[in-house]
């Protein structure tokens, strides 16, 4: 390629396919740095669609439009989005607060009805008496698909006294905030965990 000639244009889709060892947030996540650094380049002409013979010229502007009309629709889907998943997280919130409950013992639930479908209890019967689900936590992420390789022994001991995991959006940007909460317990004082994760995007 000469140093006179321009090189292809390249969608923001061409970009992610061309990086197939990324995952989708951080294709997302880069498509959309390189997006915003073009957007601050809005204006400045390179000279290469000028260049251009004016029925190609035409065409690369309508494809401007079109692009244009598509992050339109973009953002109005991650407003509706938002409003969705803030819809159903109120939904959400009664469930976690059950399950809450029955795993640090709060409350109990009643023996199966005769004639369920479910098993009678099996096993040590001193179990009985202990309340809630012991290792409930440790347990699920450690037969958890995603999580399961990123627990080691070291972590276990701690999520022996994980009590609950909840999640809230960030207000006003796009990401979440994840709350670990713990029974005193002798590996730290703290009985709130927090990690925020920040998402690229709009």
């Amino acid at each position: 390629m000469s140093n006179d000639e321009q090189p292809p244009a390249m969608s923001m889709a061409d970009l992610g396919a061309s990086l197939p060892g990324l995952t989708g947030a951080d294709r997302a996540g880069l498509a959309n740095a390189l997006k915003q650094k073009l957007d601050s380049l809005a204006g400045v002409s390179s000279g290469y669609i000028e260049s251009l013979p004016p029925n190609i010229r035409k065409r690369v502007v309508a494809l401007q439009e079109i692009q244009k009309e598509h992050n339109e629709h973009e953002a109005k889907f991650f407003e509706e989005r938002a409003a969705l998943e803030a819809k159903y997280q109120k939904l959400y919130e009664p469930l976690y607060t059950k399950r809450f409950d029955i795993v640090n013992g709060v409350v109990d639930v009643e023996s199966p009805t005769p004639g369920s479908n479910e098993a009678p209890a099996t096993g040590n019967t001193n179990a009985t008496e202990e309340k809630g689900v012991p290792d409930f936590w440790l347990i699920a992420m450690k037969t958890n698909d995603i999580l399961s390789d990123e627990i080691t022994k070291r972590d276990e001991g701690p999520l022996k006294y994980l009590k609950d995991i909840r999640s809230f959006n960030l207000e006003g940007e796009r990401g979440f905030k994840l709350e670990f909460y713990f029974a005193e317990n002798p590996y730290f004082k703290n009985t709130v965990l927090t990690k925020v994760y920040h998402m690229a995007g709009r």
